[in-house]
């Protein structure tokens, strides 16, 4: 399928360039991509040191975490298309040298509200660093098979950073301090604020228009409620608050929604959103893959790590090195579909990578979880494969379906993807097995009688279990536990049955949507 790119994006695209110049560009552009992977997962292994120094209570905590989701997820819209208005490079130092500062502000927190406030300006500057990554790369790479290895490198650096999270966090904590964990953002980004200027191109939209001030704060109105309300409802289950948060945040999504409308019929206005993006289907269907791509993998951690940690006895640390494998796999299915597109369509490479995804449930689903983490390590390693293979392709067919002068609005539709898709395996997943394991756990006799208020959290997850096994004696504990077991695994068949049939789902719409998509050339 063709893309028409208008005249002046296309004269910008022209502009001669090393090749060399350009790689040298990505290596750059990876700086900010490894720090926000890794800052996502290592901050988890610095929790416990934090609650201990800064004497922190468990709400406070969730906000350290939910504070950088909140506001990033909230911004992500905005600063994409301010990135096309007053230039993508401008948007990235800015939003690199802000991250770094206020890391290095936060990592010497003497208070959690410190700390907190912090987490919520490095969502602020965090918004604007992977929109600008993606499109930048748009932009310096218009020929389509060099923009694909971009991408695929660029997707590679992102999940080898988060690979990396947690064996980094885990040994700057324990050899240093829990701030090293947010100061490990100096370095990281120092070469691309030294180097950027001369090797990254500047890039924009030739034709921008004014910024609407009301468009930003509508779609911050929007994604931080609904976000919030989210991930409520899967920890805590329904109740007015979080269900009041996702009300306001669609009606405020209605009102962004019908606001870019009219923005766009107005020829003195500009929306912040081009609605019309959506129209094409290539576009909606990539958005909809890489969506559902994170879905299943942010779903498949959530029970996996209980598993490893609660079932298996291991340590976050050794549960994370386990995961390492799949995590790599991740990356090199990314890379490998890069030649193998100049032979297979692209819309049924990304469909083929869904079905592994589904391939990876479908071990779950039928496997016997008994005999340790075996069956489940080899599942994620079966969907970390087709989510290395779908992301990349669906990344690349979303830039390449966009006209370059909106690739920052395209690249933070993209993110604000991940975004959701992440938050909604964690949510519907999570409630699910949550469900299950609540609805088929029966408590050994004598086990309430003995720890009562322990046995109440017991019936509530998979940890209260665990806490209330260490309890009681060596018999009853261990007959504790496999009731637990039992409870959660059956949670587990369920949850990944029903993540089965999206995923095939997925992959069947992606062939008859994508594919008339060519191969490339």
């Amino acid at each position: 399928m063709d893309i028409i790119l208008d005249t002046a994006a296309r004269r910008k695209e022209s502009a001669p360039r090393a090749p060399r110049r350009d790689w040298l560009a990505l290596a750059l552009l990876m700086c900010p991509v490894l720090l926000v992977a890794v800052d996502n997962t290592a901050l988890t292994f610095a929790l416990p040191a934090i609650a201990r120094d800064l004497d922190a209570t468990g709400v406070e905590l969730l906000w350290t975490v939910d504070a950088y989701p909140l506001v990033l997820a909230g911004l992500l819209v905005a600063m994409g298309s301010l990135g096309d208005r007053i230039g993508r490079r401008r948007l990235l130092f800015v939003g690199s040298a802000g991250f770094a500062a206020v890391s290095a502000a936060t990592a010497f927190a003497p208070s959690a509200e410190w700390l907190i406030a912090g987490r919520a300006g490095l969502g602020f500057f965090g918004a604007m660093l992977m929109p600008s990554t993606l499109s930048l790369i748009r932009n310096i790479f218009p020929e389509p098979n060099r923009r694909r290895l971009a991408v695929a490198i660029w997707a590679a650096g992102f999940s080898g950073g988060a690979a990396l999270g947690p064996i980094l966090g885990g040994w700057l904590v324990e050899h240093l301090w829990w701030g090293a964990v947010l100061l490990i953002a100096v370095p990281i980004i120092l070469p691309l604020l030294l180097l950027g200027a001369l090797l990254i191109p500047e890039s924009r939209d030739p034709h921008p228009g004014p910024v609407d001030g009301p468009s930003i704060a509508l779609s911050l109105l929007a994604m931080v409620p609904a976000v919030y309300g989210i991930k409520v409802l899967a920890t805590e289950g329904p109740a007015a608050e979080p269900l009041a948060a996702l009300g306001a945040g669609l009606l405020m999504g209605y009102l962004f929604i019908r606001r870019q409308h009219r923005l766009a019929s107005d020829t003195s206005s500009t929306p912040l959103l081009d609605l019309s993006l959506f129209a094409n289907p290539v576009f909606s269907t990539a958005i909809i893959a890489n969506v559902l791509a994170l879905f299943s993998y942010n779903g498949f951690i959530l029970f996996l790590a209980q598993h490893l940690q609660l079932l298996e006895g291991q340590s976050p640390s050794e549960s994370g090195l386990a995961m390492v494998p799949a995590l790599a796999a991740t990356v090199v299915a990314g890379l490998l579909v890069v030649p193998l597109v100049r032979k297979v369509r692209p819309g049924f490479v990304v469909a083929g990578g869904l079905l592994l995804s589904a391939a990876g449930y479908g071990l779950v689903a039928l496997g016997n979880h008994d005999g340790g983490p075996g069956v489940l390590l080899a599942a994620l390693l079966v969907l970390c494969l087709g989510v290395g293979a779908a992301e990349t392709i669906s990344n690349d067919l979303i830039l390449g379906s966009a006209p370059a002068a909106k690739s920052g609005a395209a690249a933070a539709i993209s993110e604000t993807g991940y975004e959701v898709g992440s938050l909604l395996g964690t949510a519907i997943l999570g409630s699910i097995l949550t469900a299950s394991y609540q609805r088929n756990l029966q408590l050994p006799a004598g086990s309430a009688q003995a720890a009562p208020a322990a046995a109440q959290q017991a019936k509530e997850t998979l940890a209260g279990a665990a806490e209330l096994a260490q309890s009681l004696p060596a018999p009853l504990a261990e007959t504790m536990m496999a009731a637990a077991r039992s409870a959660f695994d059956s949670g587990v068949h369920i949850t990944a049955a029903i993540a089965l049939v999206l995923m095939a789902g997925a992959a069947v719409l992606a062939a008859v949507v994508l594919r008339k998509v060519p191969t490339a050339a």
